[in-house]
């Protein structure tokens, strides 16, 4: 089965984890007689990634409840090299940039252009968005839900994704599988 049409959009949330790259592109490409990347090639995709500052308030150095990560001009602030021949700056959005604030949700990152993921989803008229990415308790939870209340059909990659605590992984699957996203 191919998850794409024209009016599908995969997107990936933070990732930057190998394992999670070669298990979307499988995924993607799986029965579908062709080469991997000419599926990859055909659809947008969109990246989400943290790019904090080096003194993030969620930081717990800063008071906060989080290792330090993503952190802006670092390895861990960049997408995986494996992703980069698919990476576009319009279809980049940058979250958690600001000092004080934490950001979750895909839905309040912006790209260069400082337009929001919404804005660019409406442009590309999308009505489904394929999501894989780290945490799933977290930023993917709240990104999928972000979809979800803006209207799309929201179909999460369960086995492209990365989590803090595995049964906490499994409930928000439970829950996000209750409130009407698609796991796959």
């Amino acid at each position: 089965m191919c998850f794409f049409n024209d009016s599908k959009v995969t997107k990936f949330i933070r990732v930057k984890r190998k394992i999670i790259t070669l298990r979307f592109i499988d995924s993607q490409t799986k029965g579908q007689g062709g080469e991997e990347h000419e599926i990859l090639d055909t659809f947008p995709i969109l990246f989400i990634r943290d790019h904090h500052p080096a003194d993030h308030s969620s930081f717990k150095e800063q008071g906060g409840i989080w290792p330090s990560h993503c952190v802006a001009g670092t390895r861990g602030g960049e997408i995986h090299e494996a992703l980069l021949p698919y990476v576009c700056e319009e279809l980049t959005f940058d979250k958690g940039c600001c000092r004080e604030t934490e950001q979750y949700s895909g839905f309040e990152g912006v790209n260069a252009a400082e337009q929001s993921l919404g804005e660019i989803l409406e442009l590309l008229d999308t009505t489904d968005v394929y999501v894989c990415g780290i945490a799933t308790e977290y930023c993917v939870r709240n990104t999928c839900e972000d979809l979800l209340k803006a209207g799309h059909k929201v179909h999460l990659l369960k086995d492209c994704l990365a989590y803090v605590d595995h049964a906490g992984h499994l409930k928000a699957l439970e829950e996000m599988a209750s409130e009407g996203i698609g796991i796959e």
